[in-house]
């Protein structure tokens, strides 16, 4: 099982890739944006609800 601080890694470096592909996109394909983006909100409320001070991780300002 792992640990809570595994989880958090996970999900950081997961939550940080998703922006990664979200910032090109939003124009191109706002379909898929918009379905990127509902990832990112899951993601972004586990990570506050964990504890995460998302200040400096967070690049999507919507």
């Amino acid at each position: 099982m792992p640990s809570a601080a595994d989880i958090i890694k996970d999900y950081v470096t997961e939550f940080s890739r998703l922006q990664d592909w979200m910032i090109p996109i939003k124009e191109i394909a706002p379909d898929t944006y918009d379905s990127m983006y509902k990832r990112y909100v899951e993601l972004k409320v586990t990570l506050s609800s964990l504890g995460v001070n998302l200040t400096q991780l967070d690049r999507i300002k919507e």
